[in-house]
């Protein structure tokens, strides 16, 4: 919801100033992951990135199959 305060009229160079000590204070409120944290979770990413890239690849050689090979031959092309 919008708030109803006065904005005050400020040049760039303050919105910037006032904009950037905002993300510094709320970087510094982040939990930030340990490292065996940051390692689960990206041999997790790898592995599902497999696992999907897999599907996909025997996706494509079955579609392959019936599309290319199966369905010419049935109707005679």
């Amino acid at each position: 919801m919008a708030s109803t305060d006065v904005v005050e009229h400020r040049n760039a160079f303050q919105r910037m100033r006032l904009f950037y000590n905002e993300v510094v204070t709320e970087m510094k409120r982040v939990t930030w992951p340990d490292w065996p944290q940051v390692r689960q979770l990206s041999i997790g990413v790898i592995a599902l990135s497999l696992f999907i890239g897999a599907v996909i690849w025997l996706m494509d050689v079955v579609l392959q199959q019936i599309l290319v090979r199966w369905l010419p031959a049935i109707f005679g092309s």
